[in-house]
């Protein structure tokens, strides 16, 4: 018995009982709310800090998603009662309710955003600036001149190259997707360069010895040695890339798209829907981040970080 209470999912079961019981009660007795608000909080942190000292899957697994509970809970009961208005924080109810009700729509504008320009943008984007890197590192005329610019290029304002490319390509997703080619092709550029150089000058002496010539040293070593810096590039484009389409969607689009919708739900103050398209694109960036994170633990298996 004693196990049992001991048991990190017996306390988060508690305090996510006493949590439900706080937030049903919170506008017919506000004293029975604090009370059960008094008993939810010490149990949640006893949960999490049960939960910390496990090395299971299940443990880490459960530990990020106690807490966002928490901090869901905590933004729910401090909204509504502190009586916040919606227009300036609604709260996770009412978002969860224009989820639930604006569904289609927010599919349609997730196909038009993601589908078409993130991933489109993505892969010419990552795709080209590690051709370019190749090349780059072939040739140090290009290495000399061409990566100082990209160093420039990669700093420019996206509110800047938005418009540009929406006079240049339409208001569809195709001047969206090239927004995001110019937000990925330079971090990919010059994480793979650098990522090239990372072998070091004994070991492709070594090469060297066997009398290997550029191509097999390039496959056998410099690539090899070059994936964690170009899986680095591919996780930091994954998120820039759904950045890039968003805002680029503020300067012209059709009537549809995240970016649209965010803009003219803010603009009739419908912020509930506002924050329901903030938390698809907010999964979709997370669940992008994710899947590659797990390509490269498969990838890069032999590297330090991985090895257990």
């Amino acid at each position: 018995m004693r196990q049992v209470f001991a048991s990190p999912v017996f306390v988060a079961v508690l305090a996510l009982a006493a949590g439900g019981i706080a937030r049903a009660s919170l506008r017919a007795v506000p004293a029975l709310a604090l009370l059960a608000a008094l008993v939810t909080l010490p149990l949640l942190v006893l949960a999490l800090a049960r939960l910390a000292r496990r090395d299971t899957l299940a443990a880490r697994l459960a530990s990020p998603a106690l807490f966002g509970a928490l901090l869901l809970w905590l933004w729910e009961m401090l909204v509504l009662g502190l009586h916040i208005p919606f227009v300036l924080l609604p709260p996770p109810s009412a978002i969860a309710a224009a989820f639930a009700t604006h569904l289609g729509t927010l599919a349609t504008d997730f196909r038009q955003t993601y589908l078409h320009a993130v991933i489109a943008g993505y892969a010419l984007g990552c795709g080209a600036g590690f051709a370019v890197a190749l090349a780059v590192d072939r040739s140090p005329f290009l290495r000399r001149g061409l990566l100082p610019l990209g160093n420039l290029a990669s700093v420019m304002p996206i509110v800047g190259v938005a418009p540009i490319m929406v006079m240049w390509f339409g208001f569809d997703w195709p001047s969206k997707a090239a927004v995001v080619v110019v937000m990925t092709f330079f971090p990919m550029l010059v994480n793979t360069t650098a990522g090239l150089a990372a072998a070091g000058v004994m070991e492709r002496d070594l090469m060297h010895c066997y009398a290997a010539g550029y191509w097999p040293t390039l496959f056998k070593l410099r690539l090899p040695a070059s994936m964690p810096f170009v899986f680095t590039a591919l996780k930091l484009n994954s998120t820039l890339a759904l950045i890039g389409a968003v805002v680029a969607e503020f300067f012209g689009t059709p009537i549809l798209g995240m970016g649209f919708r965010i803009s003219t739900e803010a603009a009739r103050m419908n912020m509930d829907i506002v924050w329901a398209t903030i938390t698809v694109a907010a999964l979709a960036g997370s669940l992008s981040f994710g899947a590659i994170a797990l390509i490269e633990r498969a990838a890069t298996f032999w590297h330090p970080a991985f090895r257990r």
